[in-house]
């Protein structure tokens, strides 16, 4: 089985991260997304995350209804601060029949050259990259590589820190978010 691997803290999940991943799943070659919940990003400062366990419930809910779509908790037993280069290896060995890709925002490609391992990764994995609206340019030596595949997703402009900002402000996002993950921020009080 074809598997992508969207890596994200998902803090919260929301509709952008729901439409590129199913976009994935309908229209790739991929026969399933998994939304790897990152207990801790090396690149993010921590304090703004809610717990572990409250962000994979929010992931679990939204993706309860999609079968292409699951949520992964691999990261949360592995070493901090996680690298993907590490859960990569966990999940090959977990997981033998699978064949696992990343998926990522160009965003996230043009810094991929400083990832640990980022070589070992290009050459034992494809990468589908969805497009962000940015400046920056994408590092000449990911142009045209092989393992490397542009989607043509729809571009979703929408954060979680917009999101997190907003239910602060006392602001109605309710059609930002899944409508569990809604049920589920609303009842729990998060980010008020």
């Amino acid at each position: 089985m074809k598997v992508g691997l969207y890596f994200g803290s998902f803090n919260p999940i929301h509709i952008g991260h729901m439409v590129i991943a199913n976009h994935l799943a309908e229209y790739s070659d991929l026969d399933q997304v998994w939304f790897v919940v990152t207990p801790h990003n090396p690149f993010k400062k921590k304090r703004s995350l809610l717990d572990n366990y409250q962000r994979l419930e929010m992931v679990y809910r939204a993706t309860k209804e999609y079968t292409k779509l699951k949520p992964c908790d691999i990261e949360f037993n592995l070493p901090q601060p996680n690298y993907t280069i590490n859960t990569l290896v966990h999940l090959e060995e977990k997981y033998p029949d699978n064949e696992f890709s990343l998926i990522m925002g160009e965003d996230n490609l043009k810094s991929f050259h400083k990832w640990k391992n980022y070589e070992l990764i290009l050459e034992n994995h494809h990468i589908y990259v969805y497009p962000r609206i940015s400046e920056n340019k994408i590092e000449t030596q990911f142009h045209n590589h092989k393992k490397i595949h542009s989607i043509d997703a729809p571009i979703m402009e929408l954060s979680s820190t917009l999101i997190r900002n907003s239910i602060k402000a006392g602001k109605n996002v309710r059609p930002m978010l899944p409508e569990f993950v809604w049920e589920y921020l609303d009842e729990m009080n998060f980010y008020k």
